[in-house]
């Protein structure tokens, strides 16, 4: 990550990259782009500084899974992130 990212979360919230959806199945098959799923793993990108007496426990670089619907889509400078509270977030891979 060379650049900065043009946003600060505040608080529990985090910025997510989601990770690029499947193109091909194991067995080979390549999926079409109306049949693929809204990928649930990222990296985080930043993270807020946390809650009184409860700091955030992801760090920028973590790839993440989280809930199908979670967070907030949101486009800067023509990239989309999904910004989220941490408690979205369901593991640290």
């Amino acid at each position: 990550m060379a650049k900065k990212l043009a946003i600060t979360p505040l608080h529990d919230r985090v910025i997510v990259k989601p990770a690029a959806a499947e193109e091909k199945t194991a067995g080979g098959i390549i999926i079409p782009d109306t049949a693929k799923e809204k990928p649930q793993r990222g990296t985080v990108l930043a993270a807020g500084p946390g809650k009184k007496d409860e700091p955030v426990t992801v760090k920028a670089g973590d790839t993440v899974l989280y809930g199908k619907y979670a967070g907030t889509e949101i486009s800067v400078e023509g990239n989309d992130y999904l910004i989220m509270r941490e408690s979205d977030i369901l593991a640290i891979v």
